[in-house]
């Protein structure tokens, strides 16, 4: 099972399985085909308060949205660095 990945809702559904909807760990694992280690690496991941799984999601969004404005910035700089350096030079 090395090297497959799943994702986040897999291992969300997986980690509900057991703690939510009360099955064994045993159970969950057979039926899922996946390993002791890996659901309770789920579990401790996935088992956070539900605040706390909120505002970290938040704090992602805040940040793809920062490094998006880093961007735009950065180009704006860039285009009137070189349009300063044009000027300069036409007025020479």
């Amino acid at each position: 099972m090395s090297g497959i990945r799943f994702t986040d809702e897999f291992k969300r559904d997986a980690v509900a399985q057991v703690v939510d909807r009360g099955y064994s760990v045993a159970e969950v694992l057979e039926r899922l085909g996946i390993s002791t280690k890996s659901l309770y690496t789920w579990k401790a991941q996935f088992s956070k308060p539900r605040k706390q799984i909120i505002e970290t999601t938040e704090q992602a969004a805040e940040i793809r949205r920062l490094k998006k404005e880093l961007a735009r910035v950065s180009e704006e700089r860039d285009i009137l660095k070189k349009a300063t350096a044009y000027f300069a030079r036409d007025a020479k």
